[in-house]
């Protein structure tokens, strides 16, 4: 079996005395392992490193098998973050919620698409964590679990959604959820409107809402949580 692809680094953990497992994110194949021969040498570690674009070529007897990856570099994002704090902050958090939610082997080049847009732009710090949320958005609608956000889950009117079904991912309206307020979640009006640009306060109550469902319908199932990358990413924000 062998195959080559665009792949975006995930994370990296050594391996034996000199070889490291590689995770990535793939444009065809989903997210992937296989290990890197000497990949903690001097060479091959800066290309390892989290956020980095490479081309890869996997080898396996099988299938199923870990098999081994050759990588050449194709961009060095994690270089640009790693001298910005901030951007790290924001490269570790995607990274890690892509480790901690995809599937391996699963294709999802609707995600590996929008991921190469979040590297393009880590250094539009200000206007980042609007793209992310969105990110984080369409990751839940690529794995099944979109939000509806169109129109009232209770009596189907269009205006005045003000909340989220903590259960259904669907909206519902402020007359409608008037007698379940405490128990619905909040829906920040610029995410039915593309032209308005949140506040922090809006990115907080858009992240609650993306981290509730990401935990609820993806990680609790497994067993898992949401990295604290992407914890640490939130609690900055504040």
């Amino acid at each position: 079996m062998i195959w080559t692809d665009l792949a975006i680094v995930l994370s990296s953990r050594k391996h034996g005395e000199n070889s490291v497992i590689l995770s990535v994110l793939t444009k065809k194949h989903g997210r992937h392992s296989g290990l890197v021969r000497a990949g903690a040498g001097k060479r091959l570690a800066p290309l390892l490193q989290a956020g980095n674009l490479l081309r890869v070529e996997w080898k396996g007897r099988l299938d199923e098998q870990l098999g081994i990856f050759q990588v050449e570099m194709e961009q060095a994002y994690s270089a640009q973050a790693l001298s910005n704090r901030t951007q790290l902050l924001h490269l570790n958090s995607f990274c890690a919620v892509c480790e901690t939610c995809l599937v391996q082997r699963e294709s999802v080049e609707g995600v590996f698409g929008a991921t190469l847009i979040l590297l393009n732009m880590l250094d539009q710090t200000n206007l980042w964590p609007e793209i992310y949320l969105r990110w984080e958005l369409g990751l839940l609608t690529e794995l099944g679990y979109g939000l509806d956000l169109t129109q009232c889950a209770a009596t189907g009117q269009t205006g005045d959604l003000i909340y989220v079904s903590p259960k259904t991912g669907r909206a519902v309206s402020r007359e409608a959820g008037e007698p379940y307020k405490n128990k619905l979640l909040a829906l920040p009006y610029y995410l039915l409107v593309d032209e308005i640009k949140p506040q922090k306060k809006d990115l907080l109550l858009g992240f609650r809402l993306t981290g509730h469902f990401l935990e609820r319908c993806i990680l609790s199932p497994i067993g898992k949580k949401l990295p604290k990358a992407r914890t640490r990413f939130v609690d900055r924000l504040r």
